[in-house]
């Protein structure tokens, strides 16, 4: 197991998820290096607000670079002489509809950004790498839950068939230089200091000032709603936990130097409802905009976590009638909103 104080490289450390890692990280004592390239995709005010807070309880266990990742000399200069045991790697170029319209920050952030990352490393020889992959992979499966073991060969975003790619390169790493690396599935997260982009801040955001919200697929959509402190706890738990210990078989698992999870609440939720409890939280109705679906989505997503369980014993605990009034209370408080 990987614990006690070694100091971390996480990547996206600005982003909603890659922040809140790296707090429950130095929340245990471990050191944490971010790097995040603070682009605009969304306001860097955010961004911004999320390393204050950082660096406001943590002080001196927090060490940022403004770097881009994807950029190998950038990222090297960055890094310089800092030493780091493990990688988290969660910095990416996000977003389904986003990827029709500018496919170079795919192809730039997830591709050439991971390898890059796959190459720190291996030069580096860190005990465990953990990335982020994504449910989008599954492409337009009917089958439900999606379980790792499902076809990942039809992507209907260029998003998915990028965090597809990052996945066959990482088992590609970790077959010829043996490096210990764990992919994650990642299912829709929201929750406190989430990203303006997705649908529960938009939908939060527009109940409160009373305009339409954008509902695709006129509402048959359901999501694998996952709450930030659930998907936090297995991130660690998979940190702590790489896929083969010198060589070792685990019990229930694998020797393989590469794993691929699930992470997800294991339940899928009907739009509808959630919009139901973003009215209750806010006060207010919703004024309904309803679209066919968009190109790219998906009408359905289920997360199988067995394996997961069964290898970190990762149980997600917080069902969306609670993490939803949490989201509001937070997003009201972040705007000032009365």
């Amino acid at each position: 197991m990987v614990r006690g104080g070694s100091t971390v490289l996480v990547t996206g450390a600005a982003g909603f998820i890659g922040a809140t890692v790296s707090e429950a990280l130095m929340a245990r004592g471990q050191p944490v290096i971010g790097i995040d390239s603070m682009n605009d995709y969304y306001a860097v005010s955010l961004k911004q607000a999320r390393l204050d807070r950082l660096t406001a309880r943590f002080g001196d266990l927090f060490h940022f670079h403004k770097a881009d990742f994807s950029d190998l000399a950038a990222l090297t200069d960055a890094l310089g002489e800092s030493e780091f045991g493990t990688i988290i790697h969660l910095g990416a170029q996000a977003g389904v509809r986003y990827s029709l319209e500018n496919p170079q920050a795919y192809v730039s952030a997830n591709l050439a950004g991971h390898v890059n990352i796959l190459e720190m490393a291996r030069a580096r020889s860190v005990a465990h790498m953990v990335y982020a992959s994504s449910s989008s992979v599954y492409g337009g499966n009917t089958k439900l839950p999606f379980a790792i073991e499902d076809r990942t060969d039809h992507p209907v975003s260029l998003y998915a068939a990028t965090k597809r790619a990052d996945e066959l390169m990482s088992e590609t790493y970790a077959h010829l230089f043996r490096i210990p690396l764990t992919g994650l599935r990642f299912f829709t997260v929201y929750g406190p200091w989430g990203r303006p982009d997705m649908a529960m801040w938009k939908f939060a955001e527009r109940i409160l000032s009373d305009r339409p919200i954008d509902v695709y697929n006129h509402g048959e959509m359901h999501r694998d709603f996952t709450y930030i402190d659930d998907i936090v706890d297995g991130v660690v738990a998979c940190l702590d936990r790489p896929p083969f210990d010198d060589g070792k078989e685990k019990a229930g698992g694998s020797v393989k130097p590469h794993a691929l999870y699930n992470i997800g609440n294991n339940k899928s939720e009907h739009l509808m409802r959630l919009i139901e409890l973003l009215e209750q939280a806010c006060g207010r109705k919703a004024r309904l905009n309803l679209l066919p679906m968009q190109p790219g989505d998906v009408p359905a997503t289920y997360a199988d976590i067995t394996a997961l369980t069964r290898d970190t014993g990762y149980t997600p605990s917080t069902p969306i009638d609670v993490g939803v009034p949490r989201f509001v209370n937070w997003f009201r408080a972040y705007h000032a909103i009365i």
